[in-house]
């Protein structure tokens, strides 16, 4: 199984890759990154960058499934607003390629990392290279929150609701 877990957002957004091989073998990270737009470019621009972008990721990685952290609504309505309309790009992009879609909210992300749902990001960061194969340390928390929303789908993926868009 291979799942694309993304850390959604319009300036940056967590993108990982992450593969089971078998039921007995650990996890691998086949690919991570913190993807930003231009604060420079309007949002229309960068909503396009990013679908554009995720398009491109699912088409060379060619993942079976999609999940992406739930919407934390802040303060900021303005910002909520343009991370909603990146996650409907996201899940668009999604459907245009068949995948299902699985959406996990950061209580439940946390949680299925560090076994706290109420931990802090330096605790996942502690915890995710204990539960995958990783080469190299990551830059961005943005990774490491993509890494932690794939492995939250591949531990629960057989008792998880999904939603699945087909074209």
């Amino acid at each position: 199984m291979r799942v694309i877990g993304i850390d959604p957002g319009y300036d940056r957004i967590g993108i990982a890759v992450v593969e089971k091989p078998s039921s007995k073998e650990k996890e691998n990270l086949i690919y991570s990154e913190c993807f930003t737009t231009s604060a420079a470019d309007d949002i229309y621009k960068r909503l396009l960058q990013v679908g554009q972008h995720i398009r491109h990721i699912i088409t060379e990685y060619k993942p079976d499934i999609l999940a992406m952290e739930t919407l934390f609504i802040t303060k900021n309505q303005k910002t909520a607003m343009h991370v909603s309309e990146a996650r409907g790009i996201i899940a668009y992009e999604a459907g245009l390629f068949s995948l299902s879609i699985f959406e996990f909210s950061p209580p439940q992300i946390k949680a299925a990392v560090t076994g706290d749902g109420h931990c802090d990001k330096r605790a996942i960061i502690k915890m995710i290279p204990l539960l995958i194969k990783m080469s190299e340390t990551k830059k961005h928390d943005d990774e490491y929150d993509a890494i932690a929303v794939a492995l939250t789908c591949i531990a629960s993926h057989s008792s998880t609701v999904h939603l699945s868009i087909s074209t």
